[in-house]
């Protein structure tokens, strides 16, 4: 058993020293590359941390712009929905007045009151109270308000006193 056992022995050892070889006597197809000498690439570290920056870097500009398109539109859609409420509430309201509007009725009271008609053979009268000609009279009395400076500059050239 001795001697089997040295042949195994051998044949370990050359197949140790013969790993890595192809037959026909050739090296590995790929050299081994060193510890940090930057892998498949060959880039050591700052370039590769460059590159990936650089990477970084691009699809952030290539989503910035659509992501701001999306936004502003959101922005849009939610200012138009608003306007499409506002709008809808007017309808509501309008058709409400439409409504209340078809009674002749109701009519006839607008008329009277904003426009000041009356019917055939009805005498109108209007009731002016002290307080309210006093108001009046306030508001229509021209305040005393000072021209501008180039009214009053143009009224002393041709000699028309303020």
């Amino acid at each position: 058993m001795p001697s089997g056992r040295s042949g195994d022995r051998r044949r370990r050892a050359g197949a140790a020293r013969g790993r890595g070889k192809r037959p026909g006597g050739q090296g590995s197809a790929r050299p081994r590359s060193l510890p940090g000498t930057g892998g498949a690439f060959k880039l050591s570290s700052t370039r590769r941390a460059a590159v990936l920056a650089l990477v970084v870097c691009a699809m952030a500009l290539s989503v910035s712009v659509p992501l701001r398109t999306y936004l502003s539109q959101q922005e849009e859609l939610a200012m138009r929905q608003q306007q499409q409420a506002e709008l809808s509430r007017d309808v509501r309201e309008l058709v409400e007045r439409k409504q209340r509007l078809s009674d002749p009725a109701r009519i006839e009271a607008e008329a009277r009151k904003r426009l000041g008609y009356v019917r055939p053979g009805e005498t109108p009268y209007k009731v002016h109270l002290p307080e309210q000609q006093e108001r009046q009279n306030s508001k229509s009395a021209p305040e005393t308000v000072e021209k501008p400076w180039y009214q009053q500059l143009w009224q002393s050239l041709i000699g028309k006193g303020s």
